[in-house]
């Protein structure tokens, strides 16, 4: 729980919280002050999350945005949208994420699982960076994962095509891609405070259903939403967070390594560049034409 002082921001702060895999502490005092957007793809489940922030924190300016990330031209044309009715931006969370265990192809043509995680993050990322440059403390905070540590940048089968087919595997690698392009944008826009964060094995809904096996053997030790949320509110709001520099990767309030002692999973420079430069062939690839 954040205490007044440890919050930043004016009285009309937008969020623009996207909510698949945690529900966090509502009760928080800048979810009190803000106005809050929340995308989800399923409407029932968006509109329960908005009642509960209501309820709890007394804040009526709560909006609800149905939309599926892995439908990317229409997450192109919801962002353009948004941009249009909206001045400024002071946070985006990117939390929406999906582990699909058999490769399907989205109607745009893309792997669902990078489609979600990487690519739709990507450009919606992309597309708000003109409004969240134009508030006065900017943040951009993306849900990545730990197994993402075991993980090396495969620049050569972003949509996994020619390798066996892993959910796990091809989850852990979309949240490697997040922590690379978390790292890029930092460099890119100093105007704007990006940090990515690992929340800790939470006792979710999205984790029962995902991974089963892993589950049912560690249910007892995992963490409560509230938990897993704790740092992703604290990076969003406290002004401890900006203490730190842009592009770091968190767990527990903490800056942590985004890689084990002596790993093999750095990337080059020119890995990380034809990585971001695919993205963004593939991304406007499905934009919709003005």
């Amino acid at each position: 729980m954040l205490d007044d002082s440890e919050v930043v921001g004016e009285k009309k702060m937008e969020f623009f919280a996207i909510l698949y895999l945690f529900e966090p502490e509502y009760t928080d005092n800048e979810l009190r002050r803000g106005t809050v957007h929340i995308i989800c793809r399923n409407k029932e489940r968006a509109e329960k999350a908005r009642e509960e922030i209501i309820s709890a924190s007394g804040n009526t300016e709560v909006y609800v945005h149905v939309l599926d990330l892995s439908e990317t031209r229409k997450v192109w044309e919801f962002a353009e949208a948004f941009k249009k009715e909206h001045l400024s931006l002071n946070v985006l969370i990117n939390n929406a994420g999906c582990m699909v265990n058999q490769r399907e192809i989205t109607s745009d043509g893309l792997e669902k699982n990078f489609a979600t995680n990487t690519l739709g993050v990507y450009v919606l990322t992309k597309c708000l960076i003109p409004l969240l440059e134009k508030s006065r403390d900017p943040r951009v905070i993306t849900v990545s994962m730990g197994g993402m540590l075991v993980q090396k940048l495969n620049i050569d089968d972003l949509q996994t095509e020619r390798a066996l087919f892993d959910g796990t595997r091809v989850y852990a690698q979309n949240k490697r891609q997040q922590v690379v392009m978390t790292e890029v944008w930092a460099k890119a826009n100093p105007k704007i405070h990006f940090s990515v964060m690992h929340p800790g094995w939470a006792d979710t809904p999205a984790v029962a259903k995902a991974m089963p096996q892993f589950y049912q053997m560690m249910r007892d030790r995992l963490r409560t939403p509230e938990q897993g949320a704790d740092t992703l509110v604290w990076l969003a709001v406290s002004r401890a967070t900006t203490a730190f520099p842009s592009g770091l990767f968190f767990q527990d309030r903490k800056p942590v390594s985004a890689h084990l002692p002596l790993a093999w999973t750095h990337s080059s420079r020119r890995e990380v560049k034809v990585f971001m430069r695919r993205l963004e062939t593939l991304a406007m690839t499905v934009k919709p034409s003005e």
